[in-house]
């Protein structure tokens, strides 16, 4: 007999592997962590394997559990895209949404595209900001749901949706100069990746310059790519057309950054659809 696995049981498995905890995937889903864990007990009987390891400090996924999670997700995903357009054609409504300009630039479009072709009646309003900035809009009210950069340790809350390493990009005009003050692209203070490099440099004994300030992302880009300095940039950010510096090169290693997702409490069930579906859709590629 074909086996039907519970999606209640996947959604479970899917919490625990994004929060990393029993007790954090209870509270996201209202359940008491001796359901959460009965739950867990009932998958793995289903399928007949370990799918986590649990200590009293993380849980970590088996490579049984990495392969149905990827399965999970696009199960669950499926059923909440179903949910949304049969059972819920009518949610409408106006969701507030701040994040950094370079994120939304670059990783939102498709996300936020997706969101509106299930809810076509919800209205987004999207403003790009600087991420203190945006902390600031957030607190006061502003924003239902707000992501912002922060760094791995540190006390700016919200839960992580992404995280990559940073890097230092160039064009093939710039001149690097190692016995000369580093040229800098950079954001307005206060931005992380400014502070990021700034502070590396620093600690490195590197001497620095800021040679170019902008605050939008397509600006950078293209002062970098005249050749006027060179700047911090997630991975995946950087453009084709630019060069990622080998930290081999006498600049100093940038470490990874994480985006969090910032949740305004109460929520209304817009808000609360488009929060699931940024979680999903990011912090699950």
């Amino acid at each position: 007999m074909q086996q039907n696995l519970d999606v209640d049981l996947l959604r479970t498995f899917a919490t625990i592997a994004e929060t990393g905890n029993f007790t954090r995937a209870g509270e996201r889903l209202r359940r008491n962590q001796s359901t959460i864990s009965l739950q867990m007990k009932r998958l793995e009987g289903a399928v007949g394997a370990t799918l986590m390891d649990r200590n009293p400090r993380q849980v970590r996924i088996t490579a049984e559990g990495e392969l149905l999670l990827d399965y999970a997700k696009r199960i669950l995903a499926l059923n909440d895209e179903l949910v949304s357009r049969v059972s819920e054609p009518q949610l409408r409504g106006v969701v507030r949404l701040g994040t950094p300009e370079d994120f939304a630039t670059t990783h939102l479009p498709q996300v936020l595209s997706r969101f509106a072709q299930s809810h076509p009646a919800v209205a987004l309003e999207v403003t790009c900001d600087l991420t203190l900035n945006l902390i600031e809009r957030f607190r006061a009210g502003e924003y239902d749901l707000a992501l912002i950069k922060r760094e791995p340790i540190g006390g700016l809350g919200g839960t992580r949706v992404w995280r990559e390493p940073l890097v230092w990009a160039a064009s093939d005009r710039s001149h690097i100069d190692a016995g000369a003050p580093l040229p800098l692209v950079v954001s307005p203070h206060p931005c992380v990746y400014r502070k990021r490099g700034m502070e590396a440099l620093d600690r490195a004994g590197r001497p620095w310059r800021i040679a170019y300030t902008c605050g939008s992302l397509a600006g950078a880009q293209a002062a970098v790519k005249a050749g006027l300095g060179v700047t911090v940039l997630p991975k995946n950010m950087v453009l084709k057309d630019l060069l990622v510096i080998d930290c081999g090169d006498g600049l100093p290693d940038l470490h990874d950054t994480e985006i969090a997702l910032l949740v305004a409490s109460p929520l209304s069930a817009p808000a609360e659809r488009l929060r699931e579906h940024i979680v999903r859709s990011l912090e699950h590629g």
